[in-house]
């Protein structure tokens, strides 16, 4: 399923944190959103997940979900919002509960989930025998549980070490790999916008606008940190955001 976001400006107050943005995310491919703190990446994503409605604009979904989709938009978020009192397995499960799908077709999603994620070993576990990141693998995992159409996953990796942030990384090429998902991803860094995504969408400081977007023709898998190319495309996105940042930095400081 693919989106289309229409002309959509949005407020809070007096603040205006949009303005007349136009976006088209194509299906099967993973769209990062980078830009300026405050620049509206977040307030976005909450408009294309619908649990705020834009002031003006609208957004449109288009062409079918995948089979077995249970829930069109689901989110990644940054706290991985586990609840402690479940186990792995039950996190993953919470999704399910209201779907009719039985006992057996449960388990069948959650086993099948865990598999993907390398998280069968840890089905028992609780959160907080966990690391970060493999509470955040739990959190894709409960995310790939409904099949969505689109992930809309919010600097899922920003709470996490250089070291672990790798890692996740890598897993989610590699889930992306094995079976193509389409994503809204938020992130302030630079090397993961460059790594994960297919198309990079420069916003301007607030009101956010598209500054630049930035489409990479090199498959996923030949990226490496290293990667002469994937360097190029990082400065490149800084260029295209160094002096947004900068007004934008003047601005939250009153200089």
């Amino acid at each position: 399923m693919r989106l289309r976001v229409e002309r959509v400006s949005h407020r809070y107050g007096p603040t205006e944190v949009l303005r007349d943005f136009d976006l088209d995310v194509p299906a099967g491919r993973i769209t990062c959103l980078i830009g300026p703190s405050g620049c509206g990446k977040s307030t976005l994503l909450r408009l294309i997940g619908g649990l705020e409605k834009p002031a003006s604009g609208r957004i449109l979904q288009a062409g079918e979900p995948p089979s077995g989709c249970l829930n069109p938009l689901t989110y990644v978020f940054q706290d991985f919002a586990l609840l402690p009192w479940r186990t792995v397995e039950g996190n993953v499960r919470l999704v399910l509960e209201d779907h009719g799908l039985g006992a057996a077709g449960m388990r069948r999603i959650v086993d099948d989930v865990l598999a993907r994620t390398r998280l069968s070993d840890f089905a028992r576990a609780w959160p907080r025998q966990l690391s970060g990141g493999m509470r955040q693998r739990v959190a894709i995992a409960r995310a790939l549980a409904v099949s969505p159409a689109v992930m809309l996953l919010d600097e899922p990796l920003s709470a996490l070490d250089s070291q672990t942030r790798a890692l996740l990384m890598d897993d989610l090429v590699d889930l992306w790999l094995r079976t193509p998902f389409t994503a809204v991803y938020v992130t302030h860094n630079l090397a993961e916008a460059a790594r994960l995504g297919h198309r990079v969408v420069v916003l301007s400081r607030r009101p956010g606008r598209i500054r630049e977007i930035v489409d990479i023709e090199s498959a996923l898998q030949s990226r490496s940190d290293d990667d002469a190319g994937l360097k190029a495309v990082r400065d490149r996105l800084w260029r295209a955001m160094r002096e947004e940042a900068m007004a934008a930095d003047r601005e939250l400081t009153g200089a």
